[in-house]
């Protein structure tokens, strides 16, 4: 008993040490936070506050939308629809590659290849896996929640009409820079500035609360067209039709309206669709009616006529003598198709007269000859502003050499471009004030009037010249086939064999067609070319007018424009209907 007190008692201090001892660590411990707690709220605050944001708060780019471009009347030619992009941050994701092997094989790519990709960018937050995503993949991916993969906010660009006016409006690229046509020419003006803002990401990388706007997003500025949507589908419709008909190799059409120097429609074949990116090629892409030349041929007629009654040596009554068929000029020789004896001015257009138009040409100086070609705008682009505008080649030759001159009288010798020829006749059908050409809707000619350009021959020539152009659409002419009913047409049909290295191909071609309608009083001026039809047929009338005629003919109901040509017959016919109309209504 005595032994065991003793133990009892000579442990006591032993338990009281203990006791001490959890005392002090404990307050070691609270004083070690207490400390550690002073320092981080108040006299490290600042950066531990920094350090915190820089593991949560983040500066992020608020996306905003390219401007719509639409036609003259509202209706879209490309808009911008929000898609979502999925990307991954290689800080974090390098800790969690086996999640990311689903990542992987929802997006079909390469597992191996994802991972050691993540793994050489781990200094990185930003790596893309997949730009313009569906909303359906992008729910499957952001529903594995992996660590590190996030969506981002983004724009598409969609292009309603496909490939009726991929070549005027061309493409942006998929980070919203306008690459082709229109969205390149006017590439600042749609797009828009990116804005700024700072967010809280959560642990997987994806931001759950906006903390700070630094800069507003400016969407992009919309651009309205001089483009008719109709009209544009009806002409690349017609010419494409007319391609296939001909098994050409391509072909392009373009309508101006007169009063104001827009561009109505513009088409190309062969086409591509815009929307489809496997399909943008350089070949496929570039607008051949504004970046492709050819020589004009007997379209030029009419301008050298214009020309030569300018000089004041010639007026349209004056005699051509065209026999034999042929004639010899510094050792070359000139050939009609036939010989067509004595012929007025305007019969050497009715007949597309080489000699003819050689011999007016020939009895004009050189200098006003050539100063007529340069004032209609060849040589030098439209100013349309268009990327890529060729100039086309207007050569000094013509002024001290007779058979250069004589040539390019009917188009050889001197190359344009769809849009530059259709410019030209423009100034015919204007009484001779060449507008400048553009791919926008001026909202004041509209309103006010015709817009203002530069007079490039006397009103009296312009109509002069039109008239004799109407009599290349009559029975006897070589453009009957582009022809509009009810309406009075003034055009010229072209021919030309096709350059090739080493001179002309003697079995290629070049059909073309340039008019106006209502030739008394013109709205429209359309020019097209078919390049090599290979199916029999190539000449101009046969294979470029009827595509004229088409065209005018719906754009005439499309765009409302009176009739100039409506017979007495028909006169009487209608007036017959009307009362036949009002009869029946009465009695109903």
């Amino acid at each position: 008993m005595k032994s065991y007190r003793q133990n009892k008692q000579g442990t006591r201090p032993l338990a009281s040490w203990r006791r001490l001892s959890v005392v002090v660590v404990f307050t070691m411990l609270a004083a070690t936070l207490l400390i550690k707690t002073l320092d981080m709220q108040i006299l490290r605050s600042e950066f531990f506050e920094q350090q915190g944001d820089a593991r949560q708060l983040r500066t992020v780019s608020i996306t905003t939308h390219r401007g719509d471009i639409v036609d003259r009347n509202g209706e879209p030619f490309a808009v911008s629809a929000p898609v979502n992009s999925i990307w991954v941050n290689p800080k974090v994701a390098k800790d969690h590659l086996d999640e990311i092997v689903d990542v992987a094989k929802l997006l079909s790519l390469d597992a191996i290849s994802l991972k050691e990709k993540i793994k050489r960018n781990t200094s990185r937050e930003f790596l893309y896996l997949k730009r313009h995503a569906s909303p359906e993949l992008a729910d499957e991916v952001m529903a594995l929640k992996v660590p590190g993969v996030a969506l981002l906010n983004e724009y598409r660009r969609y292009y309603p009409s496909g490939e009726v006016a991929a070549h005027v409006i061309g493409f942006s690229d998929i980070d919203d820079n306008g690459q082709e046509g229109v969205e390149l020419a006017y590439d600042d003006w749609l797009k828009g500035r990116s804005g700024k803002k700072r967010v809280i990401r959560d642990r997987l990388g994806r931001a759950f609360d906006d903390i700070e706007r630094i800069q507003s997003a400016e969407p992009g500025k919309s651009l309205r067209l001089s483009i008719d949507k109709r009209l544009q589908y009806l002409t690349y419709r017609t010419l494409k039709a007319a391609v296939l008909k001909h098994n050409a190799v391509a072909g392009s059409a373009v309508v101006l309206d007169v009063n104001t120097g827009e561009v109505l429609a513009m088409v190309n074949q062969p086409s591509f669709n815009v929307n489809d990116r496997k399909q943008l090629t350089p070949q496929a892409t570039r607008n051949r009616a504004v970046t492709d030349v050819f020589e004009p041929g007997s379209t030029m007629k009419p301008i050298t006529i214009a020309a030569a009654l300018e000089s004041g040596r010639w007026k349209p009554f004056y005699k051509v003598e065209t026999a034999p068929g042929y004639m010899r000029v510094k050792g070359n020789t000139i050939r009609d198709t036939k010989n067509y004896g004595d012929l007025d001015v305007g019969g050497v257009l009715e007949k597309s007269s080489n000699v003819g138009i050689s011999k007016i040409a020939l009895a004009i100086d050189a200098e006003e000859q050539w100063s007529m070609y340069q004032k209609m705008g060849f040589g030098v682009t439209t100013g349309s502003g268009f990327p890529g505008e060729a100039g086309g080649q207007l050569s000094l030759d013509a002024l001290n050499n007779d058979f250069v001159r004589a040539s390019m009288a009917f188009g050889y010798g001197v190359s344009v471009t769809p849009l530059q020829l259709a410019h030209a006749y423009s100034a015919i059908a204007a009484d001779g004030v060449l507008r400048p050409v553009s791919f926008l809707l001026d909202e004041d000619a509209n309103k006010d009037g015709a817009v203002a350009g530069q007079r490039v021959m006397s009103a009296a020539t312009a109509r002069a010249v039109r008239k004799m152009m109407q009599r290349v659409i009559s029975d006897k002419g070589t453009g009957k086939r582009a022809s509009v009913a009810n309406y009075s047409v003034a055009g010229k049909t072209g021919t030309v064999h096709k350059f090739i290295a080493g001179g002309y191909a003697e079995d290629r071609y070049l059909s073309i067609f340039s008019g106006m309608v209502p030739a008394d009083k013109p709205e429209l001026v359309m020019v097209v070319m078919i390049d090599e039809p290979r199916n029999g047929e190539h000449f101009g009338g046969q294979v470029a007018a009827p595509v004229f005629s088409q065209v005018m003919s719906g754009a005439m109901r499309l765009l409302d424009i009176a009739p100039d040509r409506i017979s007495n017959e028909q006169l009487m016919n209608a007036d017959t209907n009307t009362r036949d109309s009002s009869k029946e209504g009465g009695e109903a």
